[in-house]
């Protein structure tokens, strides 16, 4: 009973049905409970590094582990002396604008925990003082000559490789190996979507409390936009902030409290364009094919088809004739044929899909 209970406050209630991931509940409820030493907790941006820590110290809490405060700091947010300041606290007159002494987070979180969200911005001099408020549990506020204390629990997040930065200098090795003793490693939404449903009631439970409203889902809407959700095609690379923000928008709109097909048709659609948009800056190939073929049916294609065409695309762009463009495609595999028709060779494969060399050079299907 008191392992259900612990799983209950670490999962926030929600009936998680990943196998993987409730695994990993098993191993941090067990981690928590027994040990003080730093967590890292790995994951890409909006896994719920950050709601999984509060959730370590909530259950910490209730089991009277700890006594201070929860304290959070997003680490991408801060450079150089407001860095140092933010973690270390200063004394008055440190730097230009410290007209008061600041006690710093570190300080805030003793005998309780402290979540330093994205550690791998960090500076180095940052964590070369953190390594020794770790390990000796004191350091100096900036602008100080007297140490002060703190014993705090460091539960650390990150998208990054710490491991590839060590070996970049970009990240100082003994920290990440002081901070590595505990580490797990969330998984993306994309990843977990069997989870996609309970967490969808939790969004609307929550949108319930916050804003006094009951919202509930048609039945076919519901059916609708889990069909979306569970879609490879669906990448939800924000992971739960892509769908707390999806449940926050259907919310809204919805007449009567009630989220209707309309509502989500409107929302995967919105979800749709947004995603296509994040992959065409991160994999400009998509430009080509959307200026040819249209952005819905280039949405239909597979990866594999996708980036073959784009570099047939590029290549007839480049070139003067379809022969022009089929010599320099097919230039290795021409060697070893006797018939070299490389122009009836590309018109075929443009064929598949509904185009031609005229109008892939004139960018439209």
């Amino acid at each position: 009973a008191d392992q259900e209970e612990a799983r209950h406050v670490l999962k926030d209630g929600i009936d998680t049905r990943n196998a993987a991931y409730n695994r990993l509940i098993d191993r941090i409820e067990l981690v928590a409970l027994r040990s003080r030493e730093p967590m890292l907790v790995l994951g890409p941006t909006g896994a719920g590094k950050s709601r999984l820590a509060r959730r370590i110290y909530d259950l910490k809490k209730q089991r009277r582990q700890v006594s201070g405060a929860f304290v959070e700091l997003n680490c991408a947010t801060l450079r150089g002396d407001a860095a140092m300041a933010a973690l270390f606290g200063h004394v008055r007159g440190a730097f230009t604008g410290a007209v008061r002494d600041r006690p710093g987070l570190l300080r805030a979180g003793d005998q309780g925990v402290v979540f330093l969200d994205e550690i791998g911005e960090l500076g180095l001099d940052e964590q070369a003082m953190l390594l020794r408020a770790l390990e000796e549990r004191r350091f100096l506020p900036v602008g100080s000559d007297r140490e002060v204390e703190s014993d705090f629990q460091l539960i650390a997040g990150t998208n990054r490789d710490l491991v590839d930065d060590a070996s970049k200098g970009r990240f100082r090795e003994d920290l990440l190996a002081r901070i590595d003793t505990w580490t797990f490693e969330l998984p993306g939404l994309a990843h977990r979507r069997e989870d996609i449903a309970p967490n969808l009631d939790y969004e609307l439970e929550r949108i319930a409390r916050s804003a006094g409203r009951q919202v509930r889902f048609n039945r076919e809407a519901r059916v609708r936009y889990l069909a979306f959700a569970h879609a490879e095609t669906s990448p939800w690379s924000r992971n739960f902030r892509d769908l707390g923000a999806s449940v926050r928008r259907m919310s809204t709109l919805a007449e009567g409290g009630r989220i209707t097909e309309a509502v989500v048709d409107e929302e995967t659609a919105r979800l749709t364009r947004a995603w296509r948009g994040a992959r065409t800056k991160t994999q400009p190939w998509t430009t080509l094919i959307d200026a040819v073929l249209g952005t819905d049916a280039a949405a239909d294609l597979d990866r594999f088809d996708a980036v073959q065409l784009a570099e047939v695309i590029a290549v007839c762009r480049r070139s003067a004739s379809l022969s022009a463009a089929g010599r320099t495609l097919f230039a290795e595999s021409r060697k070893r044929r006797t018939s070299k028709n490389d122009a009836d060779r590309l018109r075929k494969y443009l064929a598949r899909f509904d185009l031609t060399f005229d109008a892939v050079r004139a960018g439209e299907a």
